[in-house]
């Protein structure tokens, strides 16, 4: 039987450049960049090589195939007032938590193929229009998952308004499903590809799966029901994670899913479950897990309610709660958006009200917290020996990756950063509510 990684091999047309940017948090989804030469400091005046006012809204990463840029947006038509009010009653939800929430009259859903050298918008693919969409959070897009790439195929996910398949060198859909799904909040997860399967972390809060399907008919393949949960409320079943998958000392490859109430390892291949861990009662789940192949653990954040930090054994089978697999745990200053950042043997994460941390990987010892002022949804990115940190606010925090803090820069640009960044040889990639900036080369 092939391994996933041979039929990544088989189903990609050229093989990935060290500059390719496939998938949300780059080439191994862990916020790692083989980058150098990457700007220190730049700004809207300063080390600026192009700036590309984007159409619509989205909180999508781009992605890049060596020569473009691709990235999702929802072009909306905002309702006046009185229509807000009434099309949030329609939905049943209820006026004192109306200021939370968010309605367009309706959506476009688009891809965008931005030109690498010139940041011209070449090429605008509108997969649908949909009227009065479901109501989402005032933090959240219309287009919040990240595209990912497999050579010429490229999925776009927008939840359950949509996934659609586009083959990038024709500019022409491939297939498109819709998987119905209540986020209550919005879409959030972003896709992944394993092998020959596209994989899809549907956790609402009327059902939560996770799925596969065949990533060149849209079919699906298989799909697994999550275990019973302890939360009475929908709301507290919700998640919005990303998977990773992983191979472990003994060559299990496991396809690592959080969610609610449950951390999970599934067989990419089959959807069979390998272990889960109950990791108590945290919901909302965004940050996406890393990998440490020497230590063999995953670090997950236990997501909305309290955040916790959690080191997982992977070496369990069946239900390995109450087993001694938490390594080590730490809940203070966690992060329930950002994700985590694994360089060598450190740690380093960015809470949602701005308190940097750096942990040793393999105990869980503190070595640092530091206000890094601003509020946090993107990811921190790390790229030619710097960590770059973005903020709601658009500053971007630069720090060196030490067991002391040392910041090394920090730049301003307009408007606010919730996608997050990506580094290309010489170059760093924003993309803010509004716009697309390249710096540097």
């Amino acid at each position: 039987m092939r391994t996933f990684a041979a039929l990544i091999t088989f189903l990609l047309p050229h093989a990935l450049s060290a500059d390719d940017w496939p998938q949300f948090r780059g080439p191994n989804g862990d916020g790692i960049a083989q980058a150098e030469n990457v700007p220190l400091e730049f700004g809207e005046s300063s080390n600026l090589r192009w700036k590309t006012d984007l159409p619509g809204r989205g909180w999508s990463s781009p992605v890049y195939d060596g020569e473009f840029f691709w990235l999702t947006t929802a072009i909306e038509k905002f309702p006046t007032d009185e229509e807000r009010t009434k099309l949030l009653k329609e939905q049943g939800i209820e006026e004192k938590i109306f200021k939370q929430r968010q309605i367009a009259s309706s959506i476009e859903l688009a891809l965008l193929q931005v030109d690498a050298n010139s940041g011209e918008i070449l090429h605008t693919e509108s997969f649908k229009t949909i009227p009065a969409p479901d109501a989402i959070h005032t933090f959240n897009s219309y287009a919040s998952p990240t595209p990912v790439i497999a050579g010429n195929l490229l999925i776009a996910h927008f939840g359950t308004f949509g996934t659609y398949a586009f083959n990038t060198e024709t500019k022409a859909p491939v297939w498109k499903r819709q998987i119905k799904l209540d986020h209550s909040v919005g879409p959030g997860s972003s896709p992944f590809i394993a092998g020959n399967l596209l994989i899809l972390i549907c956790d609402g809060t009327d059902q939560q799966f996770v799925t596969a399907l065949d990533l060149k008919t849209g079919e699906t393949v298989w799909k697994t029901d999550r275990p019973a949960m302890r939360a009475a409320k929908g709301d507290q079943k919700k998640a919005y994670n990303t998977p990773v998958l992983i191979k472990d000392r003994s060559g299990r490859e496991q396809l690592i899913c959080m969610g609610a109430q449950w951390l999970i390892s599934y067989e990419a291949e089959t959807g069979k479950e390998i272990w889960r861990l109950d990791h108590g009662s945290g919901f909302s789940v965004v940050p996406r897990p890393v990998f440490s192949e020497k230590h063999q653990l995953v670090y997950i954040s236990t997501g909305f309610g309290k955040p916790k930090l959690m080191a997982v054994r992977v070496d369990g089978s069946g239900d390995i709660t109450g087993q001694d697999k938490v390594a080590w745990e730490d809940p203070k200053r966690i992060p329930a958006k950002p994700s985590p950042l694994l360089v060598g043997d450190e740690l380093y994460l960015i809470s949602d009200g701005g308190i940097g941390s750096c942990f040793d990987a393999a105990t869980g010892k503190l070595h640092w917290n530091a206000r890094i002022d601003g509020n946090y949804s993107a990811s921190p990115l790390f790229a030619d020996g710097k960590i770059f940190v973005g903020n709601q606010e658009g500053t971007i925090t630069v720090f060196a990756p030490e067991k002391t803090y040392r910041e090394l820069a920090k730049n301003q640009i307009e408007g606010s950063i919730m996608a997050s960044p990506i580094a290309l040889d010489g170059a760093l990639i924003l993309r803010s509510d509004t716009a697309l900036y390249r710096f540097g080369d």
